[in-house]
Order: C-alpha cells, then structure tokens, then sequence
C-alpha cells in the first residue's frame, strides 16, 4: 500500500482548479447575485456556492461508483481509489475550502460549522493523499450527504428572504415539512444504516492489508459524530415548526 503524503497542492491538480471555480463562483454569488441581500447576503452566499456542489457531486460520485465496482450491493468499502474517485474527492475538497474559508472570515462564531468543514476536509484528504483506499465508502456517504443539498439551499434562501418576499415566505413554509420530512429520512434512516454496513465491513477485517485502522477508525467517529449533529438539528427544526402551527392554531381558534 503506498502511504506517502503526495504533495497536496500540485500546480496541475484538480483541486487547484477546482478551488478556483468554486472560489470564482462564491464571488459572483456574492457580488452580483446577492448584493441587495442586506444582512443576510453572507449566509446566503455560502447556500450559493452550495448550490454548485451538491447535485454536481451525487451525479458525479455514483458515476465513479456505476464505473468501478462490479456490484453496488454490496460495495467494496476498502477498495483501491480510482483516477476517478480521487476527481470527485478533490471536487468536494475545492468546495469545502472555500465555504470554510467563507465562515471563518465572515461568521467565525460559528464553530460548529467550522469543525464540520474542517472534519469533513480531513476526511476527504486523507482518503484521497494518504491512504489511497476507501473511497468507495467515502462517495457512497457524500451521494447520502450532498442529496439533500438541493432542497436544503432553496429552503435556506427562502428562509433568509422570507421576511422581505412573500413569494418566499409562502415557498418556505410549503417546503419546510416536505424537506424536514427527506432529510429526517436521509440522514436519519439512511446515513445510520450505511455507516452501520461500513463500519461492519471494516471491523471484520475487510480493510486489514489496504487501510491503515486508525484511518477508518477517525473516518467512522467524524461520521457518527456527524450524523448525530444533522439528527439533533432537523429534531430541533421540527420542534420549531411544531411551534409554529401550534401558534397559529391558537390564534385561529
């Protein structure tokens, strides 16, 4: 197995040019498309940037997957990266840089954000720089991840731009339900279930003589660790949408 550190920044990587279409994209997000956003042009930069990444990297990450595992169930979890994987590893990595980058200079406090871009970046990097194997795990969590993205990023500007718009007080209280309802079911039904297999997969001994364990072993306590926040922050989203009916009810009746 070769476990050299390549060098991460290579003029001529992917990564870089990556980095640079989502960093262009941000910009024109934040200068053109959003500069009459007031307050809330920051956060909403970050869903814009969004936008670009997450369906791009489900299409892409189950085409690597179609093109290099004979069977998708089950899948080879340790398995050796591909020319490809490492493409949409790094297409990831570019946009998490810059949406890093974004809350850090911009929303700071935000910690809890921060360490899920930083944990995420460790992850991607790792798998892709150092260990060289389990991508195919990887890309099977970020398809489960990123398919949400869409309706997440549409249902977050909707919320930023509510209290200006009707349109888009209207489009975030039918869309709210509909998108807590996909999430609860994507990361709360779905994500468990995969991490489970995954995990099973390489406690058994899947990975010995491919992957390092302290490797899927830091891969698998990001991901719980992970999975854990998204459950607790959609319950916290029902509750307050529960409140929110409940509020109104009472005022009708």
């Amino acid at each position: 197995m070769a476990m050299e550190i390549e060098s991460l920044f290579p003029f001529n990587s992917p990564l870089v040019s990556f980095t640079l279409m989502f960093s262009a994209i941000y910009c024109f997000g934040y200068f053109v498309v959003l500069k009459k956003w007031g307050s809330a042009r920051y956060e909403a930069s970050s869903c814009f940037i969004s936008l670009f990444h997450g369906l791009p990297a489900v299409i892409l990450a189950i085409s690597s997957l179609i093109k290099s595992q004979k069977n998708l169930f089950p899948l080879d979890f340790p398995a050796q990266n591909t020319s490809f994987h490492d493409l949409v590893l790094e297409f990831s990595m570019g946009y998490f840089i810059i949406d890093l980058l974004h809350y850090v200079i911009f929303i700071p406090k935000d910690v809890l954000f921060i360490a899920h871009h930083l944990a995420t970046l460790y992850v991607l990097a790792t798998c892709r720089y150092i260990v060289h194997h389990g991508a195919v795990s990887i890309l099977g969590l970020l398809v489960l991840a990123e398919i949400t993205s869409p309706c997440q990023n549409t249902w977050s500007l909707a919320r930023f731009r509510r209290v200006d718009s009707p349109e888009a007080a209207r489009y975030y209280e039918f869309l709210s339900p509909y998108f807590f309802t996909f999430y609860s079911a994507v990361r709360g039904i779905l994500g468990p279930l995969y991490t489970l297999k995954m995990g099973a997969a390489f406690v058994s001994g899947a990975a010995d003589g491919s992957m390092p364990k302290w490797a899927w072993i830091s891969w698998i306590v990001v991901i719980v660790t992970a999975i854990w926040v998204s459950i607790l922050w959609v319950l916290n989203l029902w509750i307050g949408l529960y409140k929110t009916r409940a509020n109104l009810l009472k005022k009708v009746t």
